[in-house]
C-alpha cells in the first residue's frame, strides 16, 4: 500500500523521525494502528449505546432540553461567582 501526504507532513515525519531515531514508516504504522484502535473502540461504544436504548434499558434525553438546563446551571454558576 502506498500512502501519499501534504508536503508539510511529510517534512513533519521527516523531522519526527530525524528526532526520534525512528523511521518513518513505523511512525505512520504505530499511528494508524493507535488511530484504528481508537476508532474501533468508540464504533463499540456507540453500539452499545444504541442498543441499550433500542432494548428501552436506557431512555433517550432530548437535546433542546438538556443544553437549556446546561446554560441555566451556568448562569447560576456565574450570578453566584459574580455576586462575591
Amino acid at each position: 500500500m502506498e500512502v501519499h501526504f501534504k508536503p508539510e507532513t511529510e517534512s513533519r515525519l521527516a523531522e519526527l523521525a530525524s528526532k526520534s531515531g525512528r523511521a518513518p514508516d513505523d511512525l505512520v504504522e504505530d499511528a494508524l494502528a493507535g488511530y484504528l484502535a481508537e476508532v474501533a473502540e468508540v464504533r463499540e461504544m456507540l453500539d452499545d449505546r444504541y442498543d441499550e436504548i433500542k432494548s428501552g434499558r436506557v431512555k433517550p434525553i432530548d437535546g433542546e432540553a438538556f443544553f437549556d438546563s446546561l446554560r441555566q446551571r451556568e448562569n447560576e454558576l456565574l450570578a453566584k461567582r459574580n455576586s462575591k
